[in-house]
């Protein structure tokens, strides 16, 4: 093998031919090799994953036989040294490569040996497909798939590199699809990747994700021009798509994010990606939300911030808790049940309450875990409740990411055999957001929960358009009136009159009312004459830790009244 130093014109022969082969690498990694010099340049990603020296190497072949499980690594040099050696025109082999931490994948390398006009060897040059990966590519559109999309961004973090992400999707397909058939949201789908590469490929990269939704990313545009690109990319589909005999106009959706700081995962950039998508289709029409990282009057990243929660559920749940917060009878004012809410916390944060973080997770592939995690540590805590207040019963708010998981309602019954909590303590609050849920899905939930003695409650009454529907069509036990409606109740009648008109709505339908956000005396007499069934509030206590709650009911503190124990 050659040992001589390699020129810059060689090596800039060596680029152009390894762009040639890259173009047509689908979800390998090329390498070519000058066998003149011995001197090869490998794909970065094949580097990376491995840990290898560099893009460029000497004697590359060497280096990478370290890597091959002894038992597969003889057939190798044999099939290297051939090649050197002219007798072999290239190879077609597989073998166990090793991971930096000690985990051996299988690969499969075939390469070619290109000659000169006199048949001289000058060029090895082939590909390494990693099986442990996925095909990057969308067979539908042709872009780069999600497996693609997370490769890529995991690069430009490591890199260092300040990239903008647009994510985008198409509205109501599976409404298209019910109505037209699947070929024609296909057809769909792919007239919008084929835009996103015309129109978009040479400023970044594109992407088709799962479902209905593309990305972007670019390291050349600002957030300006991707917004006026969107704008574009819009009106050109509302404009409508004639697909065979069908005219459809076609509505998107899109999120945006900067990626400035580096101290996050690829994970929780998705996670906050998806969120201002989803606030992109379910609140703002299909406007353009950008997801803004800077925290309110704090010199910190929000993104830096929801990476640190994330990581917590990874390791225990460290920094996570659980406060409480008294539910009293609204007649007696005895404590007949709390409400458990989650926080956070560390050193560099302080405390951060869930609506920071919750909205922003509830799509990852953690958060069910966290959901787990919430009820076990709040029937734990009931248990040592019970024992002072022997009909208490505790309040725990559900996500609607944790109701469509399939199994929601055996996690839960799981649970409670596990804890040997009776299911009559438990009481699960869910919010009007679940309107997003399928509603015969919710139903049987609901239904199911109830069958075995759960409480169900419908938390943050009035605050959604949609919630005189759900009441009417699922059954509650209990109706929660959000404290918005009710904090001028003592000087605003027209507060009185929508209180009443909720404490009729629920009795309706067969629900208890319990108020939230009790802050005066005042508030309480008024309140109570609309045959309230109990109360929640600042007035009687504000959520505290459990052993805290415990010890206000022992030495009698505390607005609710002393029972005995």
């Amino acid at each position: 093998m050659a040992e001589n130093k390699i020129t810059e014109e060689a090596i800039k022969q060596l680029d152009s031919l390894y762009e040639a082969f890259s173009i047509v690498a689908d979800d390998t990694h090329v390498f070519i090799c000058d066998m003149r010099y011995d001197y090869s340049r490998w794909d970065k990603i094949l580097v990376e994953t491995f840990d290898l020296p560099s893009e460029y190497m000497y004697a590359a072949g060497k280096l990478w036989e370290e890597h091959i499980h002894p038992d597969d690594r003889q057939g190798y040099i044999d099939g290297i040294d051939a090649i050197f050696k002219g007798e072999q025109k290239g190879h077609d082999i597989q073998y166990r490569a090793q991971l930096p931490n000690g985990e051996y994948v299988i690969c499969t390398c075939r390469g070619l040996v290109i000659t000169d006009t006199d048949g001289n060897p000058v060029y090895f040059g082939g590909a390494i497909r990693n099986h442990s990966q996925h095909s990057h590519i969308d067979t539908l559109t042709g872009l780069r798939n999600q497996y693609g999309f997370f490769a890529d961004l995991a690069s430009y973090i490591r890199n260092k590199t300040p990239i903008r992400i647009g994510m985008a999707g198409v509205g109501k397909l599976t409404e298209i699809n019910e109505v037209y058939g699947y070929h024609v949201g296909n057809k769909i789908l792919q007239y919008v990747g084929r835009y996103l590469l015309d129109n978009v490929a040479n400023r970044g990269g594109t992407y088709r994700l799962d479902g209905s939704r593309f990305a972007i990313i670019s390291t050349v545009q600002t957030e300006k021009e991707l917004q006026d690109s969107y704008e574009v990319f819009r009106d050109h589909f509302r404009k409508g798509l004639q697909i065979d005999d069908t005219f459809i106009i076609v509505e998107l959706n899109a999120g945006m994010l900067s990626l400035n700081d580096f101290n996050v995962d690829d994970q929780t950039i998705y996670s906050c990606l998806n969120f201002a998508y989803e606030e992109s289709k379910l609140i703002k029409h299909g406007d353009l939300v950008t997801f803004h990282d800077e925290l309110t009057g704090e010199n910190r990243k929000s993104l830096e911030m929801l990476h640190a929660i994330r990581a917590s559920i990874t390791q225990d749940f460290k920094g996570f808790y659980l406060v409480y917060q008294p539910v009293v009878d609204a007649k007696s004012e005895n404590l007949i049940g709390v409400e458990a809410l989650l926080r956070w916390k560390n050193e560099e944060y302080g405390v951060v309450p869930p609506d920071r973080f919750i909205p922003f997770l509830e799509k990852d592939t953690l958060f069910p875990a966290l959901g787990e995690w919430i009820l076990e540590t709040a029937l734990d805590a009931a248990h040592k409740l019970i024992e002072y207040v022997p009909d208490a019963v505790v309040n725990v708010n559900l996500s609607y990411a944790q109701i469509e998981k399939a199994g929601f309602t055996d996690v839960v019954w799981n649970i409670l055999r596990r804890s040997g909590f009776s299911p009559k303590h438990l009481c699960l609050e869910i919010t009007e957001r679940c309107r997003l849920l399928d509603m015969e899905l919710l139903r049987n939930v609901i239904v199911s929960l109830r069958a075995g003695g759960i409480r169900v409650a419908l938390d943050d009454f009035g605050t959604g358009f949609s919630s005189v529907g759900l009441v009417k069509n699922l059954p509650f036990d209990t109706i929660k009136i959000d404290r918005s409606f009710v904090q001028q109740i003592e000087e605003d009648e027209r507060e009185k009159r929508l209180l009443n008109n909720f404490t009729d709505i629920a009795g309706t339908f067969g629900a208890d009312v319990c108020v939230e956000g009790i802050e005066t005396s005042g508030m309480r007499n008024i309140i109570r004459d609309y045959g309230i069934h109990s109360f929640q509030g600042y007035f009687y206590s504000k959520p505290i830790l459990i052993d805290e709650l415990l010890e206000m009911l022992k030495s009698g503190s505390g607005c609710f009244k002393k029972q005995d124990f």
